[in-house]
């Protein structure tokens, strides 16, 4: 039987538990509404990028251009996929971010390995090295010096060479093999496996979901590299699409310079510059916009796993 002193207990806890649903509703109000506030204010200079590549002349010029294309037109495409200059650097950028991306991989994995093994003399001098080059550089000027002394200038190997190896990366990947079993490694030495073997047939399909992300990591950063073409590459047909698109920024408001030639784009096909630019700058964003959505999902698994581990 129900005493009322039960009564007035059930109703305490009743009136609590409303208390409190209320309050995570509000939190989540407030939380949903700041998330999308966030969202629209990062995809605005997008939307209004889409908007200018596809609105005409009239309308950018008058600045009725926001965040919806005002009298549609593919012009500005088509004129941008014709442009030689813009063909030819976004060749040279995949070229790059391929080619550096698959070399970074490999040799982040051979540093990482024997420094994820606590058997290795001076493992700590050597990750204290690598470290160190992490707070200090030998600068800009020595380092262009260097790659002169190289034969490296004005070539394409200079804008990925240099940069093979990052610390920050591969201090993850080491991490990351940490958390793998020893026992792994131990049974397969008892069958004869040698390190390499252990390290490509063992350690490397184990740890699909951190070279997914780091691989991510070192597409993004040479795709979107400018400077390292800006000191080191002199002749426009090796610039790569970063560079194509900071001169197209910087230049002056009825012209761009492309190769070395002024091209006047009003009288090329009565577009603004402002158009060519954002449709420029968007079809650069398309390789990573497509790669990024297969890999995002290895982005919290791997990094997570990656840092759990000092």
């Amino acid at each position: 039987m129900e005493t009322p002193e039960t009564a007035s207990v059930k109703n305490n806890r009743s009136r609590n538990t409303i208390k409190e649903s209320t309050g995570e509703r509000i939190f989540y109000f407030f939380n949903y509404l700041l998330f999308i506030l966030m969202g629209v204010v990062t995809l605005f200079p997008f939307l209004n990028l889409i908007a200018k590549s596809l609105s005409s002349e009239a309308a950018v010029i008058s600045g009725m251009v926001t965040l919806f294309p005002v009298d549609i037109q593919f012009g500005t495409y088509q004129y941008v996929l014709k442009d030689s200059m813009f063909i030819n650097s976004f060749k040279v950028s995949v070229l790059i971010t391929t080619v550096g991306t698959a070399l970074s991989l490999f040799m982040t994995a051979l540093a990482a390995y024997p420094l994820s093994k606590p058997r290795l003399r001076g493992r700590k001098f050597f990750i204290l090295m690598y470290v160190f080059t992490m707070l200090f550089s030998g600068g800009l000027i020595p380092t262009y010096l260097l790659m002169h002394k190289l034969g490296l200038i004005n070539q394409l190997p200079v804008l990925f060479l240099p940069a093979m190896i990052s610390v920050f990366n591969m201090l993850i990947i080491k991490n990351y093999f940490e958390s793998l079993p020893e026992s792994l490694e131990e049974s397969a030495k008892i069958d004869g496996a040698s390190n390499l073997r252990i390290l490509y047939k063992i350690t490397l399909p184990l740890s699909m979901p951190v070279f997914a992300t780091i691989a991510l990591f070192y597409a993004v950063g040479f795709w979107n590299d400018f400077f390292a073409s800006m000191i080191y590459i002199n002749s426009p047909e090796k610039k790569p699409m970063q560079l194509y698109l900071k001169e197209l920024l910087v230049s002056a408001s009825d012209a761009f310079i492309s190769g070395g030639n002024v091209i006047n784009i009003d009288a090329a096909m009565n577009m603004t510059p402002q158009a060519i630019q954002a449709a420029s700058i968007l079809l650069a964003t398309i390789p990573i916009l497509l790669v990024y959505p297969f890999l995002q999902k290895y982005f919290v698994k791997g990094v997570l796993i990656g840092s759990v581990k000092g």
